[in-house]
């Protein structure tokens, strides 16, 4: 008897999330020394995480015991957070998994069967995973060429079913920010949720989070994946209005993240000296890479640059890199980015250096 049905529906409709590349995986495909692979398709931190984090964690082992369940709001890691952001611990809550833990449970707090959020895109995939797996129908608004919002279209697709509206700045895959002024009018329009996503706000000029205190509707996600080199502690955080929080916590999974997590996570925001470190390196890098790949390349606040390979496909470009173990990201998967498009993540200066170097031997002239 198939359990099939059991599944509820929409599920089928939703499509798996496309990670980058691992080493592994590459190094058994082609028959290559995994020493010799460089990772640049997560967007992952080249410096790995601060060393006052790891630290924190080996003196955690020492000292705790991983059967007594972590505070059940990640109490400490708010306070932390409020010290590093400027907001009260009345504005902030901690996600796990990641800020992927936070969307999941705003969707769980105002989606109901039916509803709908609005989704710019090319842009990061698990904004409508998460809307299809809680019974929303996610509502498409292409960006434009320059891959910039266009405010008119995304007030247009509102509907009285709309929900939340997802803004990815800088976005992902194309690195650009959101204006404040068109932040501000959809924020001002819309009578649903805005979410921003600033994953990748370290490495940026500007952030949006001093409009929290502006608009009752806004919400910033962000992630210690990034900036603070914690990918594998899935560490996430929102900024969001006083009221919400308290709604937001009826629902919040409790322990949703490990005390070792909390620990790290506490750790690395107080060590100033590795974020800036690694906001440097990415700024310094996404610049080289910009200037040097043979491509055109597009201006970038995050810690990656989009690359346009147009005649070229992205999977056959992806192909000879991988030949010569470079991983970078396919953004084929991407709904909306079309086929000839490329994220690379910004490496180490010699990894950045050989990056160039390779697009320069398969593509001369």
């Amino acid at each position: 008897m198939s359990r099939r049905n059991l599944i509820k529906d929409g599920i089928e409709n939703i499509s798996e999330y496309v990670p980058g590349k691992t080493i592994d995986e590459i190094a058994l495909s082609y028959g290559l020394d995994p020493d010799t692979i460089i990772k640049l398709g997560s967007n992952e931190n080249p410096l790995g995480p601060s060393p006052e984090a790891v630290d924190a964690l080996d003196r955690y082992k020492q000292l705790y015991q991983l059967s007594v369940y972590p505070s059940a709001d990640s109490g400490e890691l708010v306070e932390a957070l409020s010290g590093y952001t400027g907001f009260p611990e009345s504005n902030l809550v901690a996600s796990g998994p990641g800020m992927d833990g936070l969307i999941d449970n705003l969707m769980r707090l105002v989606i109901s069967q039916g509803d709908e959020v609005i989704i710019p895109t090319p842009t990061f995939s698990y904004y409508e995973i998460a809307a299809r797996a809680n019974g929303a129908v996610p509502v498409f608004v292409k960006r434009g060429n320059e891959f910039q919002i266009d405010t008119d279209s995304v007030l247009e697709a509102e509907t009285p079913r709309t929900k939340m509206i997802f803004i990815c700045s800088p976005n992902n895959p194309s690195g650009n920010l959101i204006d404040e002024e068109k932040l501000r009018r959809i924020a001002e329009s819309t009578k649903g949720l805005v979410f921003v996503d600033e994953a990748y706000v370290e490495f940026a000029d500007r952030n949006m989070a001093n409009l929290i205190d502006d608009y009752d509707n806004l919400i910033i996600g962000r992630t210690f994946s990034k900036a603070f080199g914690l990918a594998g502690m899935r560490i996430g955080y929102g900024i969001m209005p006083k009221w919400l929080k308290s709604e937001y916590m009826r629902v919040s999974t409790p322990f949703n993240l490990s005390g070792p997590a909390i620990t790290a996570g506490i750790a690395a925001l107080s060590d100033t000296r590795h974020l800036k470190q690694s906001v440097e390196l990415a700024r310094e890098g996404r610049k080289y890479l910009k200037d040097n790949i043979p491509f055109n390349v597009y201006n970038s606040q995050a810690n990656f640059v989009l690359v346009d390979v147009a005649p070229k496909k992205a999977k056959d470009v992806c192909e000879r890199l991988l030949e010569e173990g470079i991983i970078v990201r396919d953004c084929t998967s991407f709904r909306d980015a079309g086929d000839s498009l490329i994220r690379v993540t910004v490496g180490t200066k010699d990894q950045n250096k050989w990056v160039v170097e390779a697009f320069k031997n398969q593509y001369p002239g």
